[in-house]
């Protein structure tokens, strides 16, 4: 996980990107932690390795919760999760 040192969310208070909920002030902070991964050099991997290793819970590669289950259900349809994952992140999108 060498990657991890480069990460923007070094530094950051580690509750951010682990809220309780997903309405009120959690939907806040997951905003909050997404602005962090929107500036991150490696959100790429930290998505690939959150989906690797089930990450369920928290935010991961620009990611909720409930962006990742879609994403692994979507590879589970026989969609390519890789190159959908590369193309929406070169774009700036979401990966959803």
């Amino acid at each position: 996980m060498e990657w991890l040192r480069a990460a923007a969310c070094v530094g950051e208070d580690p509750e951010l990107f682990f809220p309780v909920g997903t309405t009120g002030p959690a939907l806040r902070d997951i905003d909050a932690a997404k602005r962090v991964c929107a500036r991150c050099p490696v959100t790429t991997q930290c998505l690939t390795y959150a989906l690797a290793y089930g990450q369920t819970s928290g935010v991961w590669g620009g990611t909720c919760e409930e962006e990742r289950d879609a994403l692994l259900r979507a590879s589970r349809d026989g969609r390519p999760l890789e190159k959908r994952l590369e193309k929406q992140l070169e774009k700036g999108r979401s990966v959803l």
